[in-house]
């Protein structure tokens, strides 16, 4: 009995304190227009070869897996805030080390291509 309660207390403050993407809902529409007026960052971290199959309107494509990202993340202005996605919201979360390690405050992980597609975010492809 003991031990399965230490697991379900291990599960939960695994669950609480695990990194979870920012759900973009209705107020995408907000996001775009910032984006549009450049007030924000909306950075793609995937391939090249992923970005061009199809891409949020707007973003940025960065390469987490390329030799310059830091160096790429470091050109931006830290005092705007940085809204991240890749495929799946894995490399996204890994970027934010990035960006807190190069200054910046404001950064959020947004998840993944296919789920921010399906909640409406506009998507043209290259």
């Amino acid at each position: 009995m003991k031990l399965y309660l230490f697991i379900a207390i291990c599960l939960l403050t695994n669950t609480v304190f695990a990194q979870q993407p920012v759900a973009i809902n209705q107020d995408y529409i907000k996001l775009v227009q910032q984006l549009k007026n450049r007030e924000v960052y909306l950075i793609d971290v995937r391939t090249p070869e992923e970005y061009n199959e199809g891409n949020l309107e707007y973003s940025l494509n960065i390469d987490y897996n390329g030799k310059d990202f830091k160096k790429n993340l470091s050109k931006l202005d830290k005092q705007k805030p940085v809204y991240v996605y890749c495929r799946s919201g894995n490399r996204s979360g890994k970027a934010l080390d990035s960006l807190k390690a190069l200054g910046f405050s404001k950064y959020y992980n947004i998840g993944g291509f296919e789920n921010l597609k399906a909640e409406g975010m506009p998507v043209k492809k290259q």
